[in-house]
């Protein structure tokens, strides 16, 4: 767990100038200056759980989307951010090593219960699911990366979110 002061270091102040929001770091004695609205934001909190600290989403809705996160982190669904540094093949071939990595049996379960729960949310919901719980989009990127009008995600994300708590058989 981060500390206090590791956490804080996060906090980010955004403040609108003319239309347009700025994010700088916050400062413990700055005052705003009349003209301009600040906020501050924690910026290591996810989408989903700013979702459901301000009423937009259910305990339940979230669960899902925690767990729907998880088997999306255990699965190792996420692209690689580094080059892979696996040994050589064994076979003593030239190939090099396989394109597939070895998953172990609580990756691919962690897999299929994804793949299963997408699935389940259906076609048009899986978008919107998937940029806000797994990839940590804000609900505005997400809306504006599928070409959405503004807050139309999160009644589309609290169906997709049901449907995925009904997979899961979250109460």
């Amino acid at each position: 767990m981060p500390s206090k002061s590791a956490t804080m270091g996060r906090l980010l102040e955004e403040r609108v100038i003319e239309g347009e929001v700025v994010a700088e770091p916050r400062r413990a004695s700055s005052r705003p200056a009349k003209s301009h609205r600040s906020v501050t934001i924690n910026a290591a909190e996810s989408p989903l759980g700013w979702l459901f600290a301000h009423g937009h989403v259910t305990r339940r809705q979230f669960e899902a989307g925690e767990r729907l996160r998880s088997d999306w982190e255990r699965g190792q669904l996420s692209p690689r951010v580094t080059m892979r540094w696996d040994g050589a093949p064994v076979d003593g071939g030239r190939s090099g090593s396989s394109d597939a990595p070895e998953l172990v049996g609580t990756q691919l379960d962690a897999r299929r219960r994804f793949e299963g729960a997408v699935a389940s949310a259906g076609e048009g919901l899986a978008d919107i699911l998937w940029r806000v719980v797994c990839a940590g989009e804000g609900m505005r990127q997400a809306e504006t990366a599928l070409g959405w009008p503004a807050r139309a995600g999160k009644l589309v994300l609290a169906f997709a979110l049901d449907r995925v708590a009904d997979r899961y058989r979250v109460r």
